[in-house]
Order: structure tokens, then sequence, then C-alpha cells
């Protein structure tokens, strides 16, 4: 079970991206990293492969660890800390702050 999930918004604690918050939109379990929207940008350099084809420099963005973002709680609106809890055969995630269920 993942602390962050696809589609969670987060914020940014730490970095040259500090207090931004955006959308996770892809998450790396194996690496420990995300996505996260408008944050972390890069620059990426296309070689054009065909004649006529045009090379181009495109910003994009790039992944983080996941251990720099904290949730942004849907009840309480405020970055916090993630916990689990085990109701009946279900394992939910909640916000450490308002004690309220992230998962419904």
């Amino acid at each position: 079970m993942r602390k962050i999930k696809k589609g969670d918004i987060v914020e940014v604690i730490t970095g040259k991206d500090r207090g931004k918050q955006g959308k996770v939109l892809k998450v790396f379990p194996k690496t420990s990293r995300i996505i996260v929207e408008g944050v972390n940008f890069q620059k990426k350099h296309y070689r054009a492969r065909r004649a006529g084809e045009q090379s181009q420099i495109i910003t994009r963005e790039g992944p983080i660890h996941i251990s720099n973002v904290k949730l942004v709680c849907p009840k309480c609106g405020q970055p916090t800390r993630v916990g689990f809890k085990i109701i009946g055969d279900r394992k939910l995630r909640y916000c450490k702050k308002c004690q309220e269920l992230v998962d419904e």
C-alpha cells in the first residue's frame, strides 16, 4: 500500500519548487519517485530523425523523490502525513491532522 497515489494532490516540501502544489501524474514505486504536475521542469532535446523533421527542445515534468512531498488532505486542505487504518478487510489512508479518511 502506498502513501501517495496517482491523482492525489501533493505539496512539495523541499527543493527549488518548495511550496508548490500539484496533482500526481505518475508513480514509480520501485524507485520511490513521482511525477507532479507543474513541478521540477526539465528540458529534453529531441534530434531530427528524418529529412524535413525539426529538432526541438521540450520542457516537461521530471520525477522527484516521494519523501520530498506531503499529501494535501482533501478534507482540511493542509499538507499532512498519512497513516493507515484497517476497517473491515480494507486498509485505508487517513490524515494525521484531522483524523479523516482520505480514501472513501
